[in-house]
């Protein structure tokens, strides 16, 4: 090979008894930073641009692409174009994975457009490539021009049974009782994302001292990357430092005014309310200044006050136990649900802790409506589906309706995970399950009251979990030694914290984990602390709910489809079938009822209807009845031969006559006996090895007489 224009630089780390290979200087050259990154035959490339001209917008402008593709698992797209379409569900959730670790290192007041694309050019299953994007993501942010503060790495940690495995292949991985990818830098965890089958918060602890091991080592290998190819940090605007003597006199003027604002307990009238106080106190300062000195002494101004703000939400947590809504931070807010809220459906729940609402709708469906998924590890069907939507009307605003955007696929997904371990398994309930969740009212946690509803309708519509599923979500504060673990925070709360983690389970254990922090050094103490809060919190809110419904309905809704289960040969199943589906399709209309079959001939007959459950029973019974020696048949001539009669004993099954039994006298010429059409009277009696069936109208007639 060439080696012009190459400088190749290669950096290499074991963890989980892997070799994680990050290598830059040969691939897109033109990117700020580009790093190839490589582990069993799995290999990502991930790029990333920082333009040298800053926006005019007010925030980070940063966006993150994952990439899966077709050719790299050895596979060609479906579809007439042929080719890979829009981000489909894991693209995004691996999008949003990279983001939320990489946003905070860059600073807050950078501003120019930054992208980052991972594609991934080789699939390995058992080098899973989520893990290796958002790593190739920090070493490339790491060696370009972009101001990032420190690189951050991940792994993936299992448990199964006592024993955690990190970066695990793919067989271990399906095997776990705990499964969590966590991102930091080299002093602090700064993400987790996961779950568990109802696992016990210690695991959550173990995991994240386990793997800030492995993280910090990974770091070092991108710093030395960074050292060996990195590029010179581009310049970037701090922007102004606002005027002391104003931000001062916010401080002094706004305390009181804002304080009292903030005991209003509605989300809206406490918003307007600080919004006046700001108002009020601008007013004063600008009050004989001329237009332009104004308009400088109202950006100081409002930068002030929004530290004010900030200051006194923490510190009055902090000093007097008191919360924007004068809650105590254990405090849940109050709830109230219930169930059956929409008739026609399955089953149906509405939840609403405080200024939080969802509704969610629980659909069962049979194997047809399961939902495809074309993944890089293979094609499989989804059988438990959760979908999420935020209206703008839950806040309070009008905006276009468009497609779900990356944060509510985000949270659909978590509270998809939080329920995925307690549901039943398809021998025990052989339904597609499905919940639409719909945020009517939105001040902190969505994602959620989504799991508490949803929880509430699969027991509505006779689903029957393991044991019920409610969330909480949990903030911290922190100021120096002191902090203050907050319960089931408000959406200031959460935008004014250190950290927000998001936990869902039973009584039994942790379903699904979500945290982001925004500050290092959160130490096992604070997390340990946190996480029992969250679990009285969960018990809490499980009480509640018990009160509205505590166990699954014994009989289903009058809409639901009712499954009826029978079993047929495997070597039949092409008869049920038939050419190009005609048989089944047949059975289907006439019947009004949806059949499935899979591999192992079960057969499951779906419909509201009894009757038609029952006529679509009898008909594939009739098809896949089997000739029996001995047995009488009353059959139908289908065609004549010199030799014999074949004669129809059941729909699709024909056994032939032959003209030595036909009668006890000698029979010449078999039409002297039988035509076409005629019925007849037969006993088998013979099956051969191939299935061929001999039958005898002489037998049958010395059992009639």
């Amino acid at each position: 090979m060439s080696q012009h224009n190459v400088n190749l630089v290669t950096r290499s780390v074991e963890v989980g008894g892997r070799t994680i290979t990050f290598e830059t200087g040969k691939l897109a050259k033109q990117a700020g930073g580009a790093v190839m990154v490589k582990s069993g035959d799995s290999q990502v490339l991930v790029t990333c641009v920082a333009m040298h001209e800053p926006t005019k917008f007010d925030f980070m402008p940063l966006t993150v692409d994952y990439q899966d593709r077709a050719g790299a698992s050895g596979t060609i797209p479906g579809g007439f174009l042929k080719r890979e379409g829009m981000a489909n569900e894991r693209m995004t959730l691996i999008s949003r994975l990279i983001d939320r670790p990489i946003r905070p290192l860059f600073p807050k007041t950078f501003r120019n457009e930054t992208q980052i694309i991972a594609t991934v050019i080789s699939y390995d299953k058992d080098a899973e490539t989520d893990i290796l994007a958002l790593c190739g993501a920090s070493a490339a942010t790491w060696i370009s021009p972009a101001p990032v503060s420190e690189p951050v790495a991940a792994v993936r940690l299992v448990k199964v049974g006592a024993t955690w495995h990190i970066n695990p292949t793919k067989d271990i991985a399906n095997a776990a009782d705990v499964t969590l990818v966590v991102a930091g830098t080299a002093s602090s965890i700064i993400m987790v994302e996961g779950g568990g089958k109802e696992a016990p918060e210690a695991d959550f602890l173990d995991a994240l001292d386990l793997a800030q091991v492995e993280i910090k080592k990974i770091v070092a290998v991108i710093e030395d990357l960074g050292r060996a190819a990195g590029k010179p940090r581009m310049e970037w605007s701090a922007g102004r430092t606002p005027d002391a003597a104003i931000v001062a006199a916010v401080l002094e003027k706004g305390g009181e005014p804002l304080k009292a604002a903030m005991g209003i307990a509605g989300k809206h009238e406490r918003k307007v309310a600080i919004k006046a106080a700001r108002d009020t106190v601008i007013a004063e300062l600008i009050a004989g200044k001329s237009e332009g000195e104004a308009a400088v002494i109202v950006e100081d101004a409002k930068e002030g006050w929004e530290k004010l703000v900030k200051k006194t939400m923490r510190f009055a947590v902090l000093d007097t136990n008191k919360r924007l809504d004068g809650r105590s931070p254990s405090d849940v807010r109050a709830i109230w649900c219930e169930v059956g809220t929409a008739p026609r459906a399955h089953g149906s729940g509405t939840f609403t802790r405080g200024e939080t609402q969802a509704l969610v709708v629980a659909t069962l469906g049979t194997d047809t409506d399961a939902q495809m998924l074309d993944y890089p590890d293979g094609k499989r069907d989804r059988t438990w589906m959760l979908t999420y939507n935020f209206p703008p009307y839950c806040t309070g605003e009008a905006r276009p309706l468009r497609a779900p955007k990356r944060r509510e696929i985000g949270h659909g997904a978590l509270a998809h995970r939080a329920l995925e371990a307690v549901l039943p398994t398809k021998d025990q309930f052989p339904y597609v399950l499905r919940c639409t969740s719909d945020v009517l009212e939105s001040n902190g946690s969505s994602s959620m009251a989504t799991v508490c509803g949803a929880t509430l309708s699969l027991l509505d519509a006779g689903v029957p979990l393991k044991a019920p599923v409610a969330g909480i979500a949990m903030g911290l504060i922190k100021e120096g030694e002191r902090f203050a673990v907050i319960s089931d925070i408000l959406g200031d709360e959460d935008a004014l914290g250190d950290m927000d983690f998001k936990v869902a389970g039973s009584r039994n254990g942790i379903t699904a984990f979500q945290m982001d922090t925004k500050i290092s050094g959160v130490s096992r103490e604070v997390m340990a602390a946190a996480l029992e809060q969250a679990r009285q919190g969960r018990l809490h809110i499980l009480d509640e709910m018990d009160k509205c419904i505590s166990a699954p309905r014994e009989e289903l809704s009058p809409h639901a489809p009712r499954i009826t289960t029978i079993h047929i040969k495997p070597d039949r199943i092409r008869e049920l079938i038939g050419p190009g589906g005609k048989v089944i399709r047949e059975i289907q209309a006439q019947c009004g009822v949806k059949v499935n079959v899979d591999d192992a001939g079960k057969v499951d007959i779906a419909s509201s209807d009894s009757a038609a459950t029952a006529k679509a029973m009898a008909m594939i019974r009739e098809l896949m009845q089997e000739a029996e020696i001995g047995a009488l048949y009353l059959g139908t001539v289908k065609r004549i031969t010199d030799f014999g009669a074949f004669v129809e004993i059941f729909p699709g099954t024909d056994g032939l006559i032959h003209i030595s039994h036909l009668a006890h006298e000698r029979v010449n010429d078999v039409r002297d006996v039988l035509n076409e059409g005629d019925e007849v009277l037969v006993r088998v009696i013979d099956v051969d090895r191939s299935g061929k069936i001999r039958l005898s109208r002489k037998e049958a007639l010395e059992t009639a007489s």
